[in-house]
């Protein structure tokens, strides 16, 4: 987010300023307590322990951010906890706030803009995805437009209408593909040859400026390039790592790409805690398809590469209160 604040600021205000307005999250690690009247922390969730390049640097970013500042403002969605070094959770952050003895104020966010501001969309995912049990069991098509397609060619090319009013469509998905065209920009990334469909992951090209880039409508982006940001209608492909299996879905961190930094070490991590560490895994696919769910203001557009889950998903519209 903060390249496309910058770049939307462009020409009305000096670089420098923007340069001072946003800073990221690491860089509190050597301030002196206190330095700012207030900070505010978007995406608290995403918050790391260890600060620099090589995680080395600091104690821990959450009581540095608390120490640094009169009033710190966290923004912290825990359903968006989407990586194992992820340790924003608001326990966590409440944890050390009474640490460093600061007054601890829980405030919610009674509505919201995303997803055509509706809640009953929010609640029907948040019950389709296993993450917590609500009352909506089904979604009414005057909440939001949800439509599941068969095939990934459809979706794209239905992206692609969309894209060509405003420029405010994209093609996400979970990274269960390699990253092949990082090392051969003639490479496709995410092959799907049943459906004859190949595309290239946009890693790389763009930088943090995919969102806004016109042709990066034709690549895919991932958790990594949307968090934070939304388009008018997202295009979700779900891939092997997230499938229905006996009318519930089931996490399957195998089926996630090698290349994949959010649960590097998993398996490690698994040899010594096994429980814990599957839980941790489990929310944190769920989380991740909750998150890129949640990226369309109007509509969202999935494809399941797996059959079954397909038709979970398009059994779960058809369930009428």
């Amino acid at each position: 987010p903060r390249a496309v604040y910058k770049a939307k600021m462009k020409g009305s205000v000096r670089p420098s300023v923007v340069d001072n307005l946003f800073a990221g999250s690491g860089s509190f690690h050597e301030t002196q307590r206190n330095t700012f009247d207030t900070l505010i922390v978007d995406e608290g969730h995403r918050l790391n322990e260890k600060s620099g390049l090589y995680q080395n640097l600091g104690e821990n970013q959450i009581a540095e951010l608390i120490r640094s500042a009169r009033c710190t403002v966290f923004f912290v969605d825990d359903d968006q906890i989407v990586t194992l070094s992820d340790i924003g959770h608001s326990a966590e952050i409440e944890r050390w706030a009474n640490a460093e003895g600061a007054a601890v104020t829980r405030l919610g966010l009674s509505s919201q803009f995303r997803c055509n501001g509706s809640d009953g969309y929010l609640a029907w995912l948040d019950d389709a995805l296993g993450l917590r049990e609500t009352a909506n069991r089904g979604l009414q098509p005057q909440d939001y437009d949800f439509q599941v397609f068969d095939s990934p060619v459809e979706l794209h090319e239905a992206i692609r209408q969309c894209n060509a009013e405003s420029n405010r469509a994209r093609v996400v998905a979970g990274y269960c593909w390699d990253w092949a065209s990082k090392k051969d920009p003639a490479a496709f990334d995410i092959v799907i040859p049943q459906h004859d469909f190949a595309r290239r992951w946009n890693l790389g090209s763009d930088g943090s400026l995919w969102i806004m880039a016109p042709h990066s409508v034709e690549e895919v982006g991932c958790i990594h390039t949307c968090q934070g940001l939304e388009v008018d209608t997202i295009g979700v492909i779900i891939g092997p790592d997230l499938v229905a299996r006996g009318g519930r879905l089931v996490t399957v961190p195998e089926a996630r790409s090698r290349q994949d930094k959010s649960i590097r070490g998993w398996k490690t991590m698994m040899r010594s805690d096994r429980e814990a560490t599957a839980e941790r895994l489990d929310r944190i696919i769920r989380n991740t398809y909750r998150t890129l769910m949640t990226r369309g203001m109007k509509s969202c557009y999935v494809h399941c590469t797996d059959d079954e889950t397909r038709e979970y998903f398009r059994g779960r519209l058809a369930v009428h209160p």
